[in-house]
């Protein structure tokens, strides 16, 4: 009956017999240097005696947290955010927290909404052009800790990207060395910094050369709208297609096909992410590591979120690498450039 009984002690009594607060007793049985030896080691001697194992619930309860931590993602819709959610709520998940999510497409009260999640969090992730730079200051001004994915850096917040410029300069440099002179990129700049860096890639590629680039922004990345501005594009009839991710080139496929060309002989077509899709369709591409930008923007909000003030460290800053995929939409056989 003893030993029932001692099974189910609690961070309270643990507290109560090492004569130090409950949150002590959580940061004691970390070892955090915020705790004295001394305090350390009665700490764990009553633990000992109690024959107490932490939970979960119980330390984030000592310590005023959550045991959650948030992402803000611009949308949920299509396989590019869904491998980075899988990719990040895996690794929460295998780190001990849960994951509250919020996407703020079409959602009036953006900002709003995601002031009300970082103060339900023990730390936040923000994806892409969710809400300004004004909106992250202020947040990481109050001492949550927070990471930035896919969007341009922040002062004093962590940031993890996927390259971009480089990669669509090489990706263009590739088809000016096929003959193609007239490019039309299809995309919004202004609505994404990933969609920024690919343009400007694309352009730096064509600075010199006797090449066009014509910019046809379109009304989203999804097929549809690929579809749809594929439609604009076509009346001129470009000798290639840049599109800022694969979605938007399937869409490009489709309305080339529904005209009566033939890709790659009359026109030339190029995505971003290689999806699933992208390899079915034969879609000369780019390949991000999506899984892996969730996951590192996981590992990095639990590093800040469990390190001790004291410790924590400069701003950090990664671009995961991309590389070119070359299938037949621009005319020759599979070929990776990194």
């Amino acid at each position: 009956m003893a030993m029932k009984a001692l099974s189910k002690a609690t961070i309270y009594q643990v507290a109560q017999r090492a004569g130090v607060s409950i949150a002590t007793v959580s940061r004691a049985l970390r070892d955090s240097d915020l705790v004295t030896p001394e305090t350390r080691e009665r700490v764990h001697a009553a633990a000992r005696e109690l024959q107490f194992t932490p939970s979960r619930p119980a330390r984030s309860l000592a310590e005023g947290r959550h045991a959650a931590n948030g992402i803000v993602f611009p949308d949920l819709v299509g396989p590019y955010y869904a491998e980075v959610v899988l990719g990040y709520e895996a690794t929460a998940g295998s780190l001990g927290s849960s994951v509250l999510i919020l996407a703020t497409n079409g959602r009036p009260d953006a900002e709003a909404a995601v002031r009300e999640l970082a103060g339900r969090v023990d730390g936040l992730t923000v994806m892409g052009r969710t809400v300004g730079d004004d909106v992250v200051r202020g947040i990481a001004s109050t001492g949550l800790p927070m990471v930035l994915l896919a969007r341009d850096p922040v002062d004093g917040v962590d940031t993890v990207r996927a390259g971009n410029t480089n990669t669509a300069k090489a990706l263009a440099e590739h088809l000016l060395g096929h003959g193609h002179r007239t490019i039309t990129f299809l995309g919004d700049p202004d609505g994404s910094s990933d969609v920024a860096g690919r343009f400007a890639g694309v352009r730096a590629a064509l600075a010199g050369t006797d090449a066009l680039l014509s910019l046809v922004r379109g009304n989203g990345l999804d097929l549809d709208s690929g579809r749809t501005a594929a439609r604009q594009i076509l009346a001129d009839r470009p000798d290639a297609v840049v599109c800022a991710n694969d979605e938007a080139a399937l869409g490009v496929l489709l309305a080339a096909e529904e005209a009566g060309l033939d890709v790659p002989r009359d026109l030339a077509v190029t995505g971003w992410d290689d999806l699933l899709a992208a390899r079915f369709a034969g879609l000369t591409t780019v390949r991000q590591p999506m899984r892996e930008l969730g996951a590192t923007a996981a590992r990095w909000l639990n590093r800040r979120i469990n390190e001790p003030p004291l410790e924590n460290t400069a701003a950090r800053r990664r671009i995961l690498a991309t590389e070119v995929v070359i299938r037949r939409s621009c005319g020759v056989h599979e070929e990776v450039h990194p």
